[in-house]
C-alpha cells in the first residue's frame, strides 16, 4: 500500500496532545485535507480505541492543529484547532483548546516561524482562527532553544515542565455564530427546558469557548466525582448531552439539539460546578476544600475530562468575576477576587480574568492561565494514499 509522508510534530500542550502541522503541508482541498487528519487520527474507530492512528482514544488525545504565519501585522502565527470525533467522521473547528494553545508557540519557535531572543522569554502573538482571538504566548528560551524542562506542576501532567503563561485576550463572546456577545441569550442566568431531564438553571457563557455552567446537584452529583464515576453511566452522560445540546440551541450554535450532538459535539462544554469539597484526586493527592474556591466537573466530546479545559479554566474565571452568574455566586466567598482556584479531577488549576461593565454590557479585557508544553515526536505521519 501506498502511503502520504506528512511533516508532523506530536505535542503535549498543557492536559492534552495532539498532531501539529504547518499549514503549507496539507492539501489546500479542506475536504480532502479533513479526511488526511481523519485518518492520521485514527478516526472514525467503532471500538474507540484509535489503534491505526495517532490519536489516544480521549477527548484530550484526539486532536490536530493547523499552524501558519500569520498575514495580520499584530500577529505572528496564525492557529487552527480541531476536535477529532473518536467514533463518527466529524472534526469539529468550532472552538479552541486552550491547552494545546500552551504548545502553539514552542512548535512556531522551533520551527522557525517567528524571530525570538537568544535567551530570556519568547513573546509570541497568537491569531486563534476558530474563536478570531488573541493569545499572548510567553515562552522560556535559553541559547536559542525554548526551554522545557523546569519545576512547574500541572496538576493532570505526570512530570514538570518549564512554565508558559498565557494570556487570552478579549475572550468573550468567543464564537460568531453566538452573536460575539458575552451572554449570548442577553442573561447572567437562564432556564434550560430538557425534555429528558426537566427546567436547569444555568449560566451560558462565551469566554474561552461556549460554555453551559449547571450545579452538578441538578444532576444528584457532589461534584468531586471522578472519570469512573460519570464516564462509566450512559444514561448520567445522555442526560448531560441533553442539557448540553439544549444550551447549544439557546445560545444560537444549533437549530437543534440533534444538530448540536451530530455536527457540533466540540462546543459548547457543559460544566457541572458545585462547593468546594475534600476529594482524593485521581493522581492520588489529597485535595482540601480549603484550598479551593469551587470544584468543577467538565465534559468534553462527550466524556468527563480527567483534568481541567484550558478554555474551561477561562471560562470559569470570566464568569466569577461577574456577579449574577451561577459560577460567581457559587465561588462568592473566595479570598481573592482578582483569581479563582478550581478543583478538577487531577487536582487545582488557579484562574484570573478582568471583566467591568461598558455601557451596561459586561466585558472582559484578559484572562490568565499558566501551562506548560513539550515537544513529544518529530518527523513524519505515514497515511494511506487512499484516505
Amino acid at each position: 500500500m501506498t502511503q502520504l509522508r506528512i511533516p508532523a510534530v506530536y505535542m503535549r500542550g498543557g492536559t492534552s496532545k495532539g498532531v501539529f502541522f504547518r499549514a503549507e503541508d496539507l492539501p489546500p482541498d479542506s475536504t480532502v485535507r479533513e479526511r488526511l487528519l481523519l485518518r492520521t487520527v485514527g478516526s472514525p474507530d467503532p471500538y474507540g480505541k484509535q489503534i491505526d492512528g495517532m490519536g489516544g482514544a480521549t477527548s484530550s488525545t484526539s486532536k490536530v492543529v493547523i499552524i501558519s504565519k500569520s498575514s495580520r501585522p499584530e500577529c505572528d502565527v496564525d492557529y487552527l484547532f480541531g476536535a477529532v470525533s473518536i467514533n463518527i467522521p466529524v472534526i469539529d473547528w468550532s472552538g479552541n483548546c486552550g491547552n494545546l494553545a500552551s504548545a502553539v508557540g514552542p512548535f512556531a519557535i522551533s520551527e522557525g516561524m517567528v524571530n525570538v531572543p537568544e535567551n530570556g522569554v519568547a513573546v509570541i502573538r497568537i491569531w486563534q482562527v476558530n474563536t478570531e482571538r488573541k493569545i499572548i504566548a510567553h515562552v522560556p528560551m535559553k541559547n536559542g532553544s525554548v526551554v522545557e524542562e523546569g519545576d512547574f506542576h500541572l496538576d493532570g501532567v505526570a512530570f514538570p515542565s518549564a512554565e508558559i503563561k498565557l494570556e487570552f485576550l478579549d475572550p468573550g463572546g468567543a464564537d460568531e455564530e453566538g452573536g460575539g456577545s458575552l451572554f449570548p441569550t442577553g442573561n447572567l442566568m437562564d432556564t434550560l427546558d430538557v425534555a429528558e431531564v426537566g427546567n436547569i438553571n444555568a449560566t451560558l457563557i462565551n469566554a474561552g469557548n461556549p460554555t453551559v455552567f449547571i450545579d452538578a446537584r441538578e444532576l444528584g452529583l457532589v461534584g468531586n466525582e471522578l472519570q469512573r464515576d460519570i464516564n462509566d453511566n450512559r444514561a448520567l452522560l445522555a442526560r448531560c448531552e441533553a442539557i448540553r445540546a439544549r444550551g447549544a440551541v439557546a445560545m444560537g450554535l444549533a437549530t437543534s439539539p440533534a444538530e448540536a450532538t451530530a455536527n457540533r459535539p466540540a462546543t459548547p462544554k457543559l460544566a457541572l460546578i458545585a462547593a468546594p469539597s475534600d476529594y482524593l484526586s485521581s493522581g492520588g493527592k489529597s485535595v482540601s476544600k480549603t484550598d479551593i474556591d469551587l470544584n468543577v466537573r467538565i465534559l468534553s466530546m462527550g466524556q468527563l475530562h480527567h483534568a481541567m479545559t484550558g478554555t474551561g479554566a477561562i471560562a470559569i474565571a470570566v464568569a466569577a468575576a461577574i456577579p449574577g452568574t451561577l459560577v460567581h455566586r457559587s465561588s462568592a466567598s473566595r479570598p481573592n477576587p482578582g483569581e479563582i482556584r478550581i478543583g478538577h479531577p487531577s487536582g487545582i488549576i488557579t484562574g484570573a480574568a478582568e471583566a467591568a461593565l461598558r455601557d451596561g454590557k459586561w466585558a472582559v479585557t484578559k484572562a490568565v492561565m499558566s501551562r506548560s508544553a513539550r515537544r513529544l515526536m518529530e518527523g513524519w505521519v505515514r497515511v494511506p494514499a487512499k484516505t
